[in-house]
């Protein structure tokens, strides 16, 4: 059984400091350089939006972020501009490994909709490639960490778990928003879609 690290958005922006900033989300790349090293199969995800992005309450007069409206995937959380593509926010953070990584995929690069999976976009059916470059390298298995907890990991997770693969996610090396109860109720999807909580 192949396993695969996947290593989500641990960019500038979603680091202190950054447009997006997630508590402590500088603090795990310690850990996460220590297992790309002994990972069979690394991938690195990067959030790589276009300017005006749909995502992102600025393109929508009246919104602020953090504001939720209808879009005509479902419902979008709106969000502060974050990595805009060729920005040092959209950059991978420099404490972080690449020369592990055997791809770095880049997600929400379409303007109308955003992607907080590495495998689907927001409409839940458009692929990103992910799924079929693991399979054609053997994976079966995928650990996950990264940023966010209960955002793009947790998406990340159970769509993995959907697509057959077995998937844990290390939460040592993720951190959350928790934006209104929201990775309670991540961790509670994760769970029912069968993936593994792990310390």
């Amino acid at each position: 059984m192949t396993n695969a690290l996947i290593v989500i958005d641990v960019q500038n922006d979603f680091c202190p400091g950054g447009a997006l900033a997630v508590a402590g989300g500088d603090e795990i790349v310690g850990e996460i350089n220590a297992l790309m090293l002994s990972s069979e199969v690394v991938v690195l995800t990067q959030d790589w939006h276009p300017k005006g992005h749909s995502s992102f309450a600025s393109s929508h007069k009246g919104k602020v972020p953090f504001d939720e409206i209808e879009m005509p995937y479902g419902r979008q959380t709106l969000w502060p501009d974050h990595c805009i593509q060729g920005t040092k926010g959209a950059k991978i953070h420099k404490g972080l490994l690449t020369e592990p990584a055997d791809m770095i995929l880049r997600k929400g690069f379409r303007p109308r909709i955003d992607s907080y999976s590495a495998f689907f976009e927001n409409d839940r059916t458009t692929p990103t490639g992910l799924d079929g470059y693991l399979r054609t390298r053997g994976v079966s298995s995928l650990t996950l960490v990264g940023l966010a907890l209960d955002f793009c990991v947790n998406y990340s997770a159970q769509d993995a778990a959907k697509l057959g693969f077995d998937v844990a996610v290390l939460q040592s090396a993720c951190r959350a928003i928790d934006l209104n109860g929201s990775l309670d109720a991540a961790r509670a999807a994760m769970g029912a879609a069968g993936v593994k909580l792990k310390d």
